[in-house]
């Protein structure tokens, strides 16, 4: 297939575009480098195509392709915060839209980066793809309405498909300390203890970032009728965990690590448990390799030797929401969220914006 994925530089892109690459398809991105400049180790290798905010998407940047990723969203519940309006205007709307052109330019495949997050308040039991929706914060709401707009799109041509993401964790070139395994771990590796200012009751169902880019990849290889029109929960059977498990693990993993909790305090209201059955009986060729405990040791071993204090895993290279406001405070991005000026390379050294560019 020839490929158009947008969010090709960012956490999950980077790790994706290699998959898709190596199974012999084609892939063009659409980006508007926001985090070019939030580089862990290697930079990535370099994915041609457009250097765009997808708010600004045009019919012509869908012209050719069989399917289109769709990952390009603020990207997280505390990013959704920072400005809720916009948060439904690129993470539902824009979402829409490019569906909407992709249809019209002949696309047969969409897969849109859907989260767990729209689930939100849903208690104990483990929640499968036909659940009611109780979404508790922006990001979470923008993803109910992205995928309820998507929706009435699908047809004998267009098929989309949405992948409900559990939350993510794992090593990646464009690497992010503000996910809960990945925070954790860096705080441990750090400080030499976690302190956790919630009773860690909340459960969250998590996935490795390699098992989500194989789930995209086996969402596309498909046979339609699998997959047209249907969402799917991404994780793996078992990998549900109350946050105070999490914080234990990285404890038991990180030599010397001390662990505490703030009993009593009052917990999250997120909090949510997903079944993981349909995907593993409709695309029964995607199996899950990674286990929280598994992801805790590769954060772990990555960080090994490196001098990463918290204000530096807490800081703009690292935190999304850190380094949006520190381009915010640049005047590198306007109120609205887009570019004033592009970063030329990963060091971001600013440029005027072109309209497009290699990626």
């Amino acid at each position: 297939m020839r490929i158009l994925l947008t969010g090709h530089d960012g956490y999950i892109g980077t790790v994706l575009a290699p998959i898709l690459r190596d199974a012999g398809h084609e892939v063009r991105g659409l980006d508007a480098g926001l985090f070019s400049a939030c580089a862990f180790g290697l930079q990535p290798d370099p994915v041609p195509g457009v250097r765009r905010d997808v708010r600004d998407a045009i019919p012509a940047d869908l012209d050719g392709f069989d399917a289109v990723v769709h990952l390009a969203n603020l990207s997280n519940d505390p990013l959704g915060n920072l400005r809720p309006g916009l948060t439904e205007a690129i993470n539902a709307d824009a979402s829409v839209r490019l569906a909407t052109l992709a249809r019209e330019a002949g696309v047969s495949r969409f897969v849109f980066a859907s989260s767990c997050s729209l689930y939100g308040a849903a208690g104990q039991d483990a929640v499968t793809e036909t659940a009611a929706f109780r979404p508790v914060t922006p990001y979470g709401q923008a993803k109910v309405d992205a995928e309820a707009g998507i929706r009435p799109l699908a047809s004998d041509g267009f098929s989309p498909v949405y992948l409900r993401n559990a939350t993510v964790y794992g090593v990646s070139p464009r690497l992010r300390f503000d996910l809960v395994v990945n925070n954790l771990t860096a705080w441990a590796v750090s400080t030499g203890a976690i302190r956790m200012k919630s009773d860690g009751t909340p459960w969250r169902p998590l996935v490795h970032v390699e098992d989500v880019s194989r789930a995209v990849l086996a969402a596309l290889e498909a046979p339609r009728e699998a997959v047209h029109d249907e969402a799917f929960n991404v994780g793996r059977e078992g990998e549900n965990y109350q946050i105070r498990d999490v914080a234990t693990i990285v404890g038991d993993e990180v030599p010397g690590c001390e662990v505490t909790f703030a009993d009593g305090a009052s917990p999250d209201t997120r909090s949510y448990r997903v079944s993981f059955a349909k995907i593993a009986e409709r695309l029964p060729d995607w199996r899950p390799t990674w286990t929280v405990r598994d992801g805790v040791r590769q954060v772990r071993d990555a960080l090994e030797g490196l001098d990463l204090p918290p204000e530096v895993f807490e800081g703009p290279r690292y935190s999304r929401i850190a380094h949006l406001e520190s381009l915010l405070a640049s005047g590198a991005l306007a109120p609205d969220l887009r570019r004033t000026t592009w970063p030329a390379s990963g060091d971001g050294a600013a440029t005027p914006a072109p309209a497009l560019a290699n990626a």
